[in-house]
């Protein structure tokens, strides 16, 4: 049987098509891009959508499910060979998968004709690439990922209970915070992966001592902690002990954070936006403690902006721009374009957690955040999206 390597140089189709990075980052990319002034547009205009989801729902679900959905799928398609050894989906089932996730997206913008069929055309993108996800890992062996699969597979079924209770008038909140208590077990779990491992390997490129401390039992003790304090949250999001939990996973977070010395990679943002992106759980840990304990400090909006804007925007395209750079044959090396990508979605996610807090009309405020934002993924789509056509160099 061909190797990963043998089947991805034997395959002669689309370069888009080649691996799962290309279609579902570029994708993501240009969704967010437009979907997040839209949304600013809805709110500043007071626009309702064609169909029966609310602006908020609709902004919340299309940023999870959709943005994030796309961005898991391009980076675990792309991971998941290198870890089981197993033959990558591309050409016509990677299109075909790519297909079904976008038509997910226009689905759920016309909810309102066929409420039905955009449910079951939104879940069963999620749902297949979970199956698949836990087939390949499965198949390979591969038990150390297993609890990615199952992550994921809760993922998929946190969309579908959210479009179900959305069909039937029931409230979605719970829904949500699972899925983004997922998302950020998820960040956490790869996160604390290649973080620290790619700083070791630019740290000893650079012939930079000491390296980053090894995984041990902090390690593990600080994962438990964030774990534990997710769950408080999604299942008791204002008791009090969620929010003395939260204040103890965000000191455990900056504790390991602290070993990966990631001051020492200022000189190069492709390895320091990974720290960065890190940063913002034990961010979001705090933020989310200070709204439970006392709501007039800050709202739940924003706090929750410094996991979504904050640690999910800044985390993904940290891992957007170094795996489509790694995967294209390109150095591993920030260009003043990726620095300018992480600027604006910082920038952005920034500006949208403190506009409570700024002498400014908060609509207005809203909207330049959102629009930095989305900036920084139209400029991921024009600096990167010829690498992600393109084939990988020197192939």
């Amino acid at each position: 049987m061909a190797s990963t390597a043998e089947k991805i140089r034997a395959y002669n189709g689309p370069a888009f098509l080649s691996r799962g990075f290309r279609p579902f980052f570029l994708g993501a990319a240009i969704f967010a891009g437009l979907a997040m002034p839209l949304w600013s547009l809805m709110l500043a205009f007071d626009i309702a959508l064609p169909g029966q989801l609310a602006g908020r729902e609709w902004h919340l679900h299309e940023m999870l499910f959709g943005y994030m959905g796309a961005i898991m799928a391009g980076f675990l398609l792309t991971a998941v060979p290198n870890w089981t050894g197993r033959l990558p989906v591309l050409g016509l089932p990677l299109a075909a998968l790519f297909s079904l996730w976008g038509a997910g997206r226009i689905a759920m913008l016309f909810w309102q004709f066929t409420p039905v069929l955009s449910a079951i055309l939104d879940g069963a993108f999620l749902a297949l690439f979970a199956a698949l996800l836990v087939r390949e890992i499965w198949a390979g062996n591969n038990r150390k990922n297993l609890p990615v699969a199952g992550i994921v597979s809760l993922f998929a079924a946190s969309n579908i209970a959210f479009d179900v209770l959305w069909l039937t008038g029931a409230s979605t909140d719970l829904t949500e915070r699972l899925a983004l208590g997922l998302v950020a077990m998820l960040l956490s779990l790869i996160g604390g992966r290649i973080t620290p491992s790619f700083t070791r390997n630019w740290m000893a490129k650079n012939k930079l001592s000491p390296l980053p401390a090894p995984m041990d039992t902090l390690d593990h003790a600080a994962m438990a902690i964030g774990v534990i304090a997710i769950l408080f949250w999604i299942f008791l999001p204002q008791s009090q002990i969620t929010g003395a939990v939260f204040v103890l996973a965000a000191l455990a977070y900056l504790a390991r954070l602290s070993r990966w010395r990631g001051w020492r990679a200022f000189g190069e943002p492709l390895v320091l936006i990974l720290h960065i992106g890190y940063l913002w759980l034990p961010v979001w840990f705090i933020l989310m403690a200070l709204q439970i304990w006392d709501a007039s400090l800050i709202d739940t909006a924003s706090a929750l902006h410094a996991l979504s804007a904050g640690a999910i925007g800044t985390m993904t395209m940290a891992v957007a721009t170094r795996a489509t750079l790694g995967h294209s044959g390109q150095p591993l090396s920030a260009r003043p374009a990726t620095t300018l990508i992480y600027v604006l979605v910082i920038s952005g996610a920034l500006l949208r957690i403190i506009a409570n807090w700024l002498p400014f009309d908060f609509f207005m405020t809203t909207s330049i955040a959102g629009t930095l934002w989305a900036a920084g993924m139209i400029v991921f789509v024009f600096a990167f999206g010829p690498l992600l056509l393109g084939r990988r160099k020197n192939s």
